[in-house]
C-alpha cells in the first residue's frame, strides 16, 4: 500500500493560483518586491514555486528604506528567507527624501529602487503584494479624502508605465488572511512591521479600526464590496481615459509656453468627459493634479464665461484667449 501525500493547504494553493495566472503568458524575467511581512511572503514563496514551472527566471528584492534601527539587518533577513525558498535575493538601500508625507515618500523611494532592480537583473515585470484588504482600505481612504473615480479605482492588477517596469500585483484577490495562512503552512516566518500597528498612519487606522467597525455595523462582506467598487470604477475610468485619447489630438494644441483647448469642443462635451480633459491636459503638461474647484474653475472659462480673468493653477494659469483655452506656465515674477 502506498503512503497517501498530504494535500496542500488551501492557503498555498490559492496563492499559487493567483500567482500562476499573473505569471501566465509571460517569458521574460520577474522581480518580487519582498518586505518580509506575510503578503510578500506567501508572494516569494508562490513565485519560487511557479515561475520555474512557466520559465521564468524570478529574483527576490528587499527595499530597506532607512527608517528603523537596524533596518539593514531586518532587510537581510528577509533576503536570506526568499533564499530558503529557492529565489535569488538582494537588499537595495535606497534614500527616502522628505515632502509630501513620510508615507508617500517611503513608497516612491521603494518604487524608485525597484525599478532600479529590474533594470539591472533584467526583468520586464515586478510583482508586488498588494492584497484584497489593502485594496479595500485605498478605497476608504480615497473616500474619506474626497478623490475622484480615478482615485477610488484604486489598484491596478497590471500598470505599465511609459517607461520601467510592468507592475503586477497578483494578490488583489486574495484576503491578507489567506497569505498569513499561506507562510503558516510553509513555515516561513513573517516580520511584523512595527509601522503596521502605529495609529499615526491613516491607512493602519482604517486597517486595525474602520473595516473592523463597517464589518460590525453593516455585515461581513464590507471588504469584497469595496474591491468589486473598485473594479468597476477601475473599468469606468480605462474607458474615459480610451475617450480622452481619441479626444485630445483634435481639441488640444501647442501654445507659447503651454498648451491649449478647444473651447467649443470642450464645451460640447458632458461634464465627467470635459472635466477629465482638463485634469489630463494640465497634468499631462505641467504635472499637476488639479482639484475639483480648480478643475471646475478652468472649465467654466469655456461653459460660463462672463469676462473672469486669468485662473491661477499651481505653476501655472488658465485663461481664455479668443476661441481657446490656454494654460502656459506662470510669467516669473
Amino acid at each position: 500500500m502506498h503512503e497517501r501525500r498530504p494535500g496542500l493547504d488551501p492557503a498555498v494553493a490559492e496563492v499559487r493560483r493567483a500567482v500562476r495566472t499573473s505569471l501566465d503568458g509571460r517569458d521574460g524575467a520577474v522581480v518580487v518586491a519582498l518586505s518580509g511581512g506575510a503578503d510578500s511572503l506567501a508572494l516569494a514563496a508562490a513565485t519560487a514555486f511557479e515561475a520555474p514551472r512557466l520559465g521564468i527566471r524570478a529574483e527576490a528584492v528587499v527595499i530597506d528604506h532607512g527608517l528603523q534601527p537596524g533596518s539593514a539587518a531586518i532587510a537581510e533577513r528577509a533576503a536570506d528567507v526568499a533564499r530558503g525558498l529557492g529565489l535569488a535575493a538582494r537588499v537595495v538601500a535606497v534614500e527616502v527624501h522628505p515632502g509630501g508625507g513620510p508615507e508617500a515618500a517611503a513608497r516612491d523611494a521603494r518604487y524608485l529602487g525597484l525599478a532600479r532592480a529590474a533594470a539591472e537583473t533584467g526583468a520586464d515585470a515586478v510583482l508586488l503584494g498588494h492584497t484584497l484588504d489593502d485594496q479595500a482600505e485605498t478605497v476608504l481612504l480615497g473616500l474619506a479624502r474626497g478623490s475622484g473615480a480615478a482615485s477610488l479605482a484604486g489598484m491596478a492588477p497590471e500598470r505599465r508605465d511609459a517607461t520601467g517596469p510592468v507592475w503586477l500585483r497578483p494578490l488583489l484577490a486574495v484576503r491578507r488572511e489567506t497569505t498569513a495562512a499561506a507562510c503558516l503552512a510553509e513555515n516561513p516566518d513573517p516580520w511584523r512591521d512595527p509601522h503596521n500597528l502605529d495609529s499615526a498612519f491613516a491607512r493602519v487606522r482604517v486597517r486595525e479600526t474602520v473595516l473592523p467597525m463597517l464589518e460590525r455595523e453593516l455585515g461581513p462582506g464590507i471588504a469584497e464590496a469595496l474591491a468589486r467598487t473598485a473594479e468597476q470604477l477601475r473599468e469606468d475610468s480605462d474607458a474615459f481615459q480610451d475617450m480622452i485619447d481619441e479626444t485630445i489630438e483634435d481639441i488640444v494644441e501647442h501654445a507659447e509656453a503651454g498648451i491649449s483647448v478647444s473651447i467649443a469642443a470642450l464645451a460640447a462635451n458632458p461634464p465627467a468627459l470635459r472635466n477629465r480633459i482638463v485634469r489630463y491636459v494640465v497634468d499631462s503638461e505641467f504635472g499637476v493634479a488639479l482639484t475639483r474647484t480648480q478643475t471646475l474653475e478652468v472649465a467654466r472659462l469655456a461653459t460660463d464665461w462672463h469676462g473672469q480673468g486669468p485662473i491661477d493653477l499651481p505653476g501655472c494659469l488658465a485663461r481664455r484667449v479668443g476661441g481657446r483655452i490656454e494654460i502656459v506656465a506662470r510669467p516669473a515674477s
